[in-house]
């Protein structure tokens, strides 16, 4: 008996014509150049312009996905959008989407797992494709994280930009192949070291939040980085393990973009080296949900480092915290 699974069909992005190098920010807070790539990797991101919500970088960024794979918008079954910078509260992005995108046959939702949001999404759209009930599920990572950033706090605003990245799942026309696996995580003691203070039913808004800053990210690096150093690392290790794989069956790790050094760690743990493990972190910093579907894209489209049974594993870590990588064997036409 076959087992159906998912594969990723195609891929799109939409990135913010402004840059924020990291000369822009020497003006702006305490901080220079040589501090922020040693520590964290990052040369410059992108800024979406004043006025623009995350829909509009997430239609964008399906529309291109589509238009690469000839699917039309009403042949859209299910939307998902990863992302913890919706335009608003409600109604859902994933609504938002699907009236400007035309897809007038979907059902969607909003997933909010932090940095972590497009794998935990991924995973979710591959068992809808698993189950047998739809043929097209559209998968979005999307966060405008300027919007919720302190550009007076040198300890977060040097590491997050703007982005979007979308695929297609459709059924896998061939067995062993698509998405093979998945393990997800989330341990609530995180909760405490990376969040944003107010804005939901705990703390609404009001004057004290507002003069407090309570709508920006808050974040106790060095606990974020000692818990991801090592989580990532070990469900990236543990999901090749379970698959009878290892690091040198890897053609292409696939992270999420925080920090250079939790990349290279996780590295370390998988035994593989830099030329196997695809990185733009420099060019567009942490864009959370975003990051995943960019890296793919890059993968795929700029540096065309992948070809059919490729073994990739997807990996991520976020606030919550929350964790997870993917196990992807890659297929396409030949």
């Amino acid at each position: 008996m076959s087992v159906r699974t998912a594969y990723i069909r195609s891929v799109g992005r939409f990135l913010p014509e402004r840059r924020l190098t990291n000369s822009d920010l020497e003006k702006m807070v305490d901080t220079s150049d040589e501090w922020i790539v040693t520590r964290t990797g990052i040369r410059e991101r992108r800024i979406l312009e004043p006025g623009r919500g995350n829909s509009h970088m997430a239609v964008r960024a399906a529309q291109e996905c589509l238009e690469r794979a000839g699917v039309e918008p009403e042949e859209v079954e299910v939307i998902i959008v990863g992302t913890v910078t919706p335009d608003m509260m409600f109604p859902a992005t994933a609504c938002l989407v699907q009236k400007e995108l035309g897809a007038k046959n979907a059902w969607g939702f909003d997933l909010s797992a932090g940095c972590s949001g497009f794998i935990f999404s991924l995973s979710t759209g591959a068992q809808m494709i698993e189950s047998g009930r739809y043929k097209n599920v559209l998968v979005i990572g999307s966060d405008v994280m300027s919007s919720i950033i302190d550009y007076e706090d040198r300890n977060t605003c040097v590491l997050f930009g703007d982005g979007a990245g979308a695929v297609l799942l459709q059924p896998c026309p061939e067995e062993g192949y698509g998405i093979l696996d998945f393990m997800q995580r989330i341990d609530g003691v995180g909760g405490a070291f990376l969040h944003m203070k107010a804005g939901g039913s705990l703390r609404p808004p009001s004057h004290e939040t507002v003069a407090n800053k309570e709508h920006y990210v808050y974040q106790e690096g060095k606990q974020v980085y000692k818990y991801a150093v090592t989580e990532m690392a070990n469900v990236s290790v543990k999901i090749l393990e379970n698959n009878g794989l290892s690091g040198k069956d890897l053609a292409l790790f696939v992270p999420h973009q925080a920090n250079l050094r939790i990349i290279d760690a996780c590295a370390h743990r998988m035994g593989i080296d830099r030329s196997k493990i695809i990185i733009n972190i420099d060019r567009y910093a942490n864009t959370t949900a975003a990051t995943i579907p960019l890296c793919l894209y890059d993968a795929l489209l700029e540096d065309k480092r992948v070809r059919k049974g490729d073994y990739l594993v997807l990996s991520a870590f976020g606030a919550g915290f929350t964790w997870g990588s993917i196990l992807v064997r890659w297929w396409e036409e030949e």
